[in-house]
C-alpha cells in the first residue's frame, strides 16, 4: 500500500498531540461513512485505507501503553465494522461522536 501521508510518516505526526492525531483520523473516518452512506465503495475503501494509515502512525508514535491500547482497539473496531460482519456493534453515530470530541479537544487547545 501506498503511504498517502508522507510528510505526516516523515516526523511530523509524531510531534502531533493525542487529541490531534484522533481528529485528523475521524476526518478520514467521517469521509468513509459519507461514502458508505452515498453507496461508493471504492471512495469509501480509499478513505478508510487513510485512516489506517494514520492509526498505523499513531500506533508507532504512543508513548503510553493506554494510548496504545486505545488505538489498537479503534483500528480492530473500524476495520470490522468497514470490512467484516460488526462483531462490536458499531455504528455510524458513535464513530461519529467519539471521533467529535477529540475535535473538540483539539479545536479548544488551539484557541
Amino acid at each position: 500500500m501506498n503511504i498517502v501521508h508522507k510528510e505526516l510518516a516523515a516526523g511530523r505526526w509524531a510531534q502531533m498531540s493525542f487529541p490531534e492525531q484522533m481528529a485528523n483520523i475521524g476526518s478520514e473516518v467521517s469521509r468513509a461513512l459519507n461514502w458508505q452512506k452515498k453507496g461508493n465503495e471504492a471512495y469509501m475503501k480509499k478513505a478508510v485505507y487513510r485512516a489506517l494509515e494514520l492509526i498505523d502512525l499513531s500506533l508507532k508514535s504512543a508513548k503510553t501503553y493506554p494510548r496504545l491500547k486505545e488505538v489498537a482497539r479503534v483500528r480492530e473496531a473500524l476495520v470490522d465494522f468497514f470490512f467484516f460482519e460488526n462483531e462490536f456493534s458499531s455504528t455510524e453515530k458513535l464513530w461519529r461522536k467519539y471521533f467529535d470530541a477529540f475535535a473538540i479537544v483539539s479545536r479548544n487547545s488551539r484557541i
